[in-house]
């Protein structure tokens, strides 16, 4: 398998709601699914209130490039406001096993 996991753990800024940032999220959707390589994404909270934006591409090139080309996009200055900046962390890793239902 081949594909890779795109893992951004964050926290809000402060003033910005769950609800506001799932909907700026999904302002990403349509570059995201249109983007090459994309297979996969899901957003979840956790209860400490980090937030984790989980994506699956092809491959390491996919996941790169969307990467690359993420900020340059209209809603991304929106989207990387709501997000509080020092807390960012993103990994890539190589999905190695994979279950579904």
């Amino acid at each position: 398998m081949t594909h890779v996991a795109e893992i951004v753990t964050f926290t809000l800024a402060n003033g910005t709601t769950p609800e506001d940032f799932v909907k700026l999220s999904q302002t990403s959707e349509s570059f995201v699914r249109s983007a090459p390589g994309f297979t996969h994404r899901q957003l979840s909270q956790g209860e400490d209130g980090r937030w984790t934006d989980y994506v699956i591409w092809k491959d390491m090139k996919a996941a790169q490039d969307a990467a690359t080309q993420f900020p340059q996009q209209d809603f991304a200055p929106a989207l990387i406001a709501a997000i509080q900046p020092d807390s960012i962390q993103m990994r890539h890793e190589h999905v190695l096993w994979n279950m579904t239902a």
